[in-house]
């Protein structure tokens, strides 16, 4: 088979190691970079860093590449490229789907766009200074896409519990694995999806959400697996940005796989299963709440089973893709890495050994996270 081109997009968390407090100094971070790089050609997608919608936070890509490992070296090039302009800058690029500790005045970043997003939408776009994955999968065609889409749907709640990093918000624990879902959701164009059939209909609800103001701009259509605006791609955005990029990888690995199972079951002329979008996001709830430490929602079952029972069917069910696309490998030596503790259960054991200690356990979650995010790219290969 033609093996799928991946590709991920990652928002990083700006920190200062003495305060351990959040930074709003992006564009010194990032003027400080295209300094540095200065006329180094030819430029990877992984040399490049750009603004996000706070000055908190910086945004890393990768090229598409058909091999996993190579996009993870990729995300790892990225981060290091974050990492030393942000430590130039007396402050460190950090994974985590959201800040740990309060973030009273988020500054939003010069430009008309995210202003006009902030006095449209208020305190929503406030609060929405998360730190997310986005995972591309290049597909043949938006027919195409759309199918994936809406066959993809039930499994989204699935990858996000492994993706799940983001425990602690205004220095307290949330109770959630991903409290940064629970703060997105609050978008009114974000979240899952029922099923929309066609193109024809991708393209009714699209513009059904810009004429109701719910949405400024199609780039603003934040569904959980969307067509992305100008690449031959399904964008997957349901992920919390994972502190460790072997985590990632495995993510990357079944997100194509996925993919390209749901393509031949479109192909092969199979009916999508139909879920109410009530249903995804209860599906969805419970993935943010507990991760993989409890029970999810058992997509081919529709009921609710232990998250490694429903972790192991994904794999069984996309088994012959992962192993056409070379990824099995990947997939055996993560999936039992993140039922052993994810990225949020690491966080939870850093809070712990830190209150242990007389310190105040959130500054032992900063610290950790920082260690953790400048350990991953300065290491060698991760596989």
């Amino acid at each position: 088979m033609d093996i799928r081109t991946v590709g991920v997009e990652e928002e990083l968390l700006l920190l200062d190691p003495a305060t351990r407090q959040v930074s709003a100094r992006a564009r010194e971070v990032l003027k400080g970079h295209r300094e540095h790089g200065a006329g180094r050609e030819p430029r990877a997608a992984s040399d490049e860093l750009d603004q996000e919608l706070f000055l908190h936070q910086v945004e890393t890509r990768t090229d598409p590449t058909t091999d996993v490992p190579a996009a993870v070296e990729q995300l790892r090039a990225a981060r290091r490229s974050a990492g030393l302009a942000a430590r130039e800058a007396g402050l460190a690029a950090v994974a985590c789907g959201i800040a740990p500790v309060e973030l009273t005045h988020p500054r939003v970043s010069p430009d008309d766009r995210y202003r006009d997003m902030v006095d449209t939408f208020g305190e929503v776009a406030r609060s929405a200074g998360t730190c997310g994955m986005h995972i591309h999968v290049g597909i043949g065609s938006d027919d195409e896409g759309v199918a994936v889409i809406d066959r993809l749907a039930p499994w989204l709640p699935v990858l996000l519990a492994v993706s799940a990093n983001s425990p602690y918000a205004a220095s307290r624990d949330t109770g959630y694995a991903s409290w940064r879902s629970q703060v997105w959701g609050r978008w009114p164009s974000a979240g899952p999806t029922e099923a929309f059939g066609s193109m024809a209909g991708y393209r009714a609800a699209a513009d059904g959400l810009l004429a109701s103001g719910a949405a400024r701009d199609r780039g603003m259509l934040y569904f959980d697996a969307r067509l992305s605006e100008g690449q031959p791609t399904v964008e997957v955005r349901v992920f919390d940005v994972c502190t460790d990029p072997a985590d990632a990888g495995l993510l990357v690995a079944l997100t194509r796989a996925l993919v390209e199972h749901a393509a031949r079951g479109w192909s092969a002329g199979e009916p999508a299963d139909r879920w109410r979008s009530e249903q995804l996001r209860g599906a969805q709830w419970r993935a943010a709440r507990w991760g993989l430490g409890d029970t999810l929602m058992h997509p081919l079952r529709r009921e609710l089973r232990p998250a490694r029972e429903v972790l192991e069917s994904l794999v069984e069910l996309v088994g012959s893709e992962l192993d056409e696309a070379g990824d099995l490998s990947v997939v055996e030596d993560g999936v039992p890495r993140v039922l052993r503790g994810g990225g949020a259960t690491r966080q939870r054991a850093a809070f712990e050994r830190s209150a242990g200690q007389d310190r105040d356990g959130i500054d032992g979650v900063v610290d950790d996270l920082v260690e953790r995010s400048e350990r991953a790219w300065a290491l060698g290969p991760v596989f």
